[in-house]
């Protein structure tokens, strides 16, 4: 939820500066703020005068920061250009933070950011309280809002020669994004630094809300005409049953609303008006801003921004729901495409047949699908947890969103957490949360994913990756249905639908005791293998969707060879794979009708030729048992296809897939001299697969498996 508007923001002159306050008080709470800060640092144990920790986290863990926060990092950008145009040769930088106060990236005069650097004001340094006391962007982060450190006021003395302002950044539901901030030398500072960096962050904001909600009718509106169309406006998005979804901070301004309040209403109760007449309004010939009245009487003036519906894709939805957390924006959309965005519209045009939406996107042609889809309808909607195991790509999570979409919690939040992809000391506080400053940031923390799926899905990709402690805390929230965020004290009530997913064998990792079996039991309600791509039936019609997501208006056929070619291979990589090849194919085809081999990437065709037909598992006929006779998901990772030269495919093409795995694992283990490094390497599959299938053949290949023969 955004924070309520702060009546405390002020703009403050810097100790020593000529500028009188900007209103009468701004003085007395600006020094509070500093004093208590202060206080902070001191009960922290910071000392004012010894030299404060300057190492930079590692670079793979810098990495890893600005690949999580590379969403933010996309949409402050072009900010952060824009405002160091207005501030360059004046001995300042911009900086800008993730939400724990660790340096993403950096702007700035290069003579004031060598001087920067001796104080780890750089990319990889923290600048959170507990690591460099009272500053700009630690305090701005503790206290949740706009905050200017000037020359002394900063608690360490290495620090005084700054002058800082800082801005928060929020996302629409009021989670910390992270910080903006303007330092400079403090003799340069200038009263209208501030002013720049809170505008630069509602910038940022703005640009976030306009991408979480690019196929929604958006409304823009101000009090004076003029303004609509400048930072000063106000955003609201409406759903297609006519209830806000969200608004922008200068939109809770302007109605003196808090986010959730507002999210209570609907276009009628908040503007009174409804979808129809907006889109009648909208529709005709350059139209002029509607004057609307606010709940309170207020009169503004609204503009209409309608986007129109992304495209679909070959498992429906739109192109921001596959990439939650994404990097695309919508461009604005002319009024032409009015029509098309509003729900319900009507008019002298053809209506456009809607795409199958829920479960129905997901109904291919395959059985196995079918099968699976039959299965989950029949429990929808009565808390049964859903695990879904299969390979890696083979589209689990889109499977989750749909799932998502069928129920009653549709218009509730979707909230997927990749637990691989977490540091193993983020885990607990990504899903549970933090509060009362228990990660040494801020005072209010962060909002957890199991609170922010509240009445919605919860999505957990790879929950085999989760650590034992975290396991018992997740098995305490499903059986308690309330969460304790770290360092607080009263558990937070949630109601939920979980969705699991796994390419490990729970069951192994059971037997292996890294992996609940009481925690394996309340999640496995409902078990659903999904099948790689290489054992589905529906391979052409899966082609052909993707191609007509990626050329909506003229999309290319696929001929006859190189559908021939995607039979043959056993696509390791799963439908991801498949459609990474067709969106190159899809670029290079360009006004090509056909899509022929030369629009297939070279490394593409090198693996189709290292792989012969022999080896390419064959599709499973049709019928509901499919699914059941699926293989078991792998242990760890899952494994590629076996490779081998050209020049065996005609000897192997009556074995058996096993017979031939054997053959060729003894050559090469025997080309290596029993190196499995080396065996590995030259198989394209990992040491432990090799270990897996080294057991597996012994009984019928003169192999000794025993690791200690092998190198």
């Amino acid at each position: 939820m955004l924070p309520a508007p702060r009546r405390r923001d002020v703009a403050i002159a810097p100790y020593g500066g000529n500028e009188l306050p900007a209103r009468v008080g701004a003085r007395a709470v600006h020094d509070e703020l500093i004093e208590q800060s202060h206080q902070r640092c001191a009960a922290l144990g910071l000392s004012r005068i010894e030299h404060p920790d300057h190492s930079p986290m590692l670079r793979s863990d810098l990495s890893i920061a600005r690949e999580r926060n590379q969403r933010l990092s996309t949409h402050a950008a072009p900010v952060m250009e824009m405002l160091f145009e207005q501030i360059v040769n004046t001995e300042s930088m911009i900086v800008l933070t993730d939400a724990t106060g660790t340096i993403l990236y950096s702007v700035g005069d290069h003579d004031f950011l060598a001087r920067a650097d001796k104080v780890a004001l750089a990319p990889g340094a923290n600048w959170a309280e507990h690591s460099k006391g009272t500053n700009a962007i630690g305090t701005a982060l503790f206290e949740e809002r706009e905050t200017l450190v000037h020359g002394g006021e900063h608690f360490m003395h290495a620090n005084s020669f700054l002058t800082c302002s800082a801005a928060p950044i929020f996302d629409p539901r009021g989670n910390m994004l992270g910080v903006l901030d303007v330092t400079g030398d403090q003799h340069s500072y200038h009263r209208h630094t501030m002013g720049l960096v809170r505008m630069s962050a509602r910038m940022i904001e703005n640009h976030w809300l306009s991408d979480d909600y690019a196929n929604r009718l958006r409304l823009h509106f101000h009090s004076r005409v003029e303004f609509i169309g400048t930072l000063l406006e106000g955003i609201v998005v409406v759903g297609a049953d006519g209830r806000i979804l969200g608004a922008n901070r200068s939109a809770l301004d302007q109605l003196s609303s808090g986010a959730m309040q507002l999210r209570a209403h609907t276009l009628t109760s908040l503007f009174g008006t409804t979808i129809a007449a907006v889109y009648d309004h909208f529709h005709t010939p350059l139209p002029m801003p509607m004057r609307l009245a606010g709940p309170g009487g207020q009169q503004f003036h609204v503009d209409a921004r309608l986007s129109p519906a992304a495209r679909p894709t070959f498992f429906g939805g739109s192109r921001s729901e596959l990439h939650a957390g994404g990097t695309q924006t919508a461009a604005a959309p002319t009024r032409g495409a009015a029509k098309a965005a509003l729900p319900g519209a009507v008019g002298d045009a053809a209506v456009e047949v809607p795409a199958p939406n829920g479960l129905n996107v997901l109904l291919t042609g395959d059985a196995q699908i079918a099968a699976a889809v039959g299965k989950v309808r029949r429990t929808l909607n009565h808390d049964i947890p859903l695990l879904l195991l299969g390979e890696t790509g083979t589209g689990k999570e889109l499977f989750a969103r749909a799932v998502h979409q069928e129920s009653q919690r549709a218009r509730q939040p979707f909230v997927a957490v990749k637990l691989s992809a977490l540091p193993l000391s983020q885990i607990d506080i990504e899903l549970f949360g933090c509060l009362d400053n228990a990660d040494g940031a801020r005072r209010k923390g962060t909002t957890g994913r199991i609170v922010q799926a509240n009445g919605g899905t919860l999505f957990l990709d790879e929950i085999g990756a989760l650590p034992a402690d975290v396991q018992l805390r997740l098995l305490g929230v499903l059986q308690d249905r309330c969460v304790t965020p770290l360092g607080g004290q009263h558990p937070i009530a949630v109601d939920l639908a979980i969705v699991c997913a796994s390419r490990r064998d729970l069951r192994h990792m059971i037997q292996a005791q890294t992996f609940r079996e009481d925690l394996y039991y309340r999640l496995n309600g409902l078990v659903l293998r999904l099948p790689a791509l290489r054992e589905r039936s529906d391979l052409r019609l899966l082609t052909q969707r993707i191609l007509q997501h990626e050329s909506p208006h003229a999309p290319p056929e696929i001929s006859p060879s190189v559908m021939d070619m995607f039979r043959r291979y056993a696509w390791p990589g799963n439908v991801r794979q498949l459609a990474n090849v067709l969106r190159t194919a899809a670029l290079m085809c360009a006004d090509e009708r056909l899509v022929t081999e030369a629009h297939l990437s070279d490394d593409f065709l090198e693996d189709v030729g290292r792989v012969p037909p022999a080896l390419c598992a064959t599709r499973p006929p049709s019928g509901t048992q499919a699914l059941s006779q699926a293989p078991e998901a792998p242990a760890s990772e899952p494994e590629p296809a076996v490779t081998v030269p050209l020049s065996t495919s005609g000897a192997v093409a009556d074995a058996t897939l096993e017979a031939v795995e054997g053959r060729l694992i003894q050559d090469v283990m025997a080309q290596v001299d029993g190196n499995i490094s080396a065996a590995a390497k030259r198989l394209g599959i990992s040491r432990n697969t090799v270990y897996r299938k080294l057991r597996r053949l012994a009984s019928t290949i003169d192999i000794n498996p025993n690791p200690r023969t092998l190198r």
